[in-house]
């Protein structure tokens, strides 16, 4: 009966939880994608050849490659 009673009365406050949840979710895929190492990879190859091909600096390719290894530990700029 508690049980019942508790459900009603939040039910209102359903749909707020639902996209806090849904939100959660995609966060956490944003992260794990951010994190694949293939992905990282690619783009440290594209950094590589931007730099090569003379569309950045030596220091923006520092910048960028750290950027990506920061990410891949886990710090925060």
């Amino acid at each position: 009966m508690f049980g019942l009673v508790t459900s009603i009365l939040t039910l209102p406050v359903a749909p707020v939880r639902g996209v806090i949840w849904l939100g959660e979710l995609i966060q956490d895929q944003v992260e794990q994608k951010m994190r694949d190492p293939a992905l990282m990879r690619r783009q440290l190859e594209e950094i590589d050849a931007a730099a090569a091909a003379g569309r950045l600096s030596e220091e923006e390719r520092k910048q960028a490659q750290q950027a990506i290894l920061d990410r891949m530990t886990g710090r925060r700029a």
